[in-house]
Order: C-alpha cells, then structure tokens, then sequence
C-alpha cells in the first residue's frame, strides 16, 4: 500500500499551513499553467487522482462538469474536502491509487495534482486509467519534476587549492527517496523524465503537452520566496490523451 502520510497528525498539520491548503487553486503558483492544458470541463465527467482538499474538484463542478469524483487515500483529507464542499453532486471515495479499479470509458478527464511521486510503480496507474477513459479522454497531471526528486549527494571534487565539498546529481539512480518534509519519513519514488514519460506512452497515451514549470518574473515579483524555483524545475506538467479510435 501507498505510504498514507497525509493521515500523520504532524505531516497534515504541516501541510494545513501551505498557501495551497490555505487559498485552494489560486494559492498553487503553477494553476495557470495547468488550467491552460484542461479541455473543456462542461458536461464532461471528471476523476480526481489524490484529490486532497477538493479544490479541483470543486472548480470542476463550477465549469459545469456533469460528474465529479475525487479519490483519496487519506481519511484525513476527505474529511476536510467533505467539510470544504457546500453543494452536493461531488463524489468522494478512499481508495489506494497503486491498486486502483474503475469503470471502463466512464471519464473525460482524469486529473491528478503532486500525487504520482509517492506511487511506487506507475504502470497499473497509467493503465487503470487509460482504460477509464472514454476514447478522446485526457489525463492531465503534475508531479514533482525528476530534477527535484532525485537528491543530491555529497562528493569530492579535488582543486588546485585541496579537496571541497560538492554536489553530485543522483538522477539515474531511480527508486524509493525518504526525506523529512513537514514530518519524518515522508517517502516518494524518483524516476527519470525518459521514464516516466514512457510508461504513459507505453499505456496507450499519446502525449499532448509537457511543461517543466517555473514561476514567472512576475510571480516571482509578487512572490519572491519563488525565485528558488526558477533555479530548476521543481514541478511537472503532463496532458496525454487516450486515442479516439484505438
């Protein structure tokens, strides 16, 4: 099973306190960018893949989506997007996105939001979901970008002046990462861009849009705690589509 890190008490806490948590969509610097990969969510029926405190879901519903589900394996986090939501119509279930079933060519769209990083293996993901697709359907995702998972290690690196520390990049080396991120032990897996891109392709994809998001100077402007940002990729912006006619 999935890490469930979002049901420690320390880790939901710490997450509360984000700008995301706290401002819903307009309180993740990279919406924008994803709003623009969206199709047209009206009269479309919507899944939301670790949906957290609802908020995609909730604007799904406003753009006139016809059904929206959101899926959490956080008891934690549906309890606040039940709380969060006024208006009924928005179905929400606990499952385990590693070992997920649902309805053939049900869905127009699948989202996910900064969820596939903690999935172990991404194949029965891409999928399940593929095949929840009606044909035309798009998958559209972020996730932390592989620059970003892959934690730098320390080396040596010999001058004229005697040995200094410096980092080394470990991005090959794909597999299971643990850091402490808002509590101890918060585990996520790293694979390389050429991976993970291919395993959609592999699943029946076929790739629309990629984005390796930065903040914009304006952002950055407003926000200048955002300028680390603009160093290297932190996030990954995917849409793909399922194929009208396989």
């Amino acid at each position: 099973m999935t890490q469930n890190i979002y049901d420690n008490q320390a880790f939901f806490d710490g997450y509360a306190q984000l700008p995301r948590s706290r401002f819903g969509l307009e309180g993740a610097p990279e919406w924008g960018a994803i709003r623009e990969m969206l199709p047209d969510l009206a009269g479309r029926r919507v899944i939301d893949l670790g949906c957290g405190y609802g908020w995609f879901c909730r604007s799904a519903q406003e753009a006139g989506a016809s059904e929206v589900t959101g899926i959490d394996v956080s008891e934690k986090m549906l309890a606040r997007a039940r709380q969060l939501t006024p208006n009924p119509g928005i179905a929400w279930q606990r499952a385990d996105l590693s070992h997920l079933t649902l309805e053939n060519e049900r869905y127009d769209l699948a989202y996910s939001s900064l969820a596939l990083h903690y999935l172990p293996d991404l194949q029965p993901l891409f999928s399940t979901v593929r095949g929840a697709l009606k044909p035309g359907g798009w998958l559209v995702f972020s996730t932390e970008h592989p620059i970003f998972t892959c934690p730098a290690q320390q080396g040596w690196l010999m001058d004229d002046r005697g040995q200094r520390s410096w980092a080394v990049n470990n991005y090959q080396n794909e597999g299971q990462r643990s850091s402490n991120w808002l509590a101890e032990g918060v585990i996520k897996y790293h694979r390389t861009l050429g991976t993970l891109l291919n395993l959609l392709m592999a699943a029946g994809f076929t790739l629309r849009e990629v984005r390796e998001w930065g903040p914009t100077a304006q952002q950055i402007a407003e926000q200048p705690d955002l300028a680390e940002e603009a160093e290297r990729p932190m996030l990954l912006i995917v849409s793909a589509q399922r194929e009208a006619r396989d």
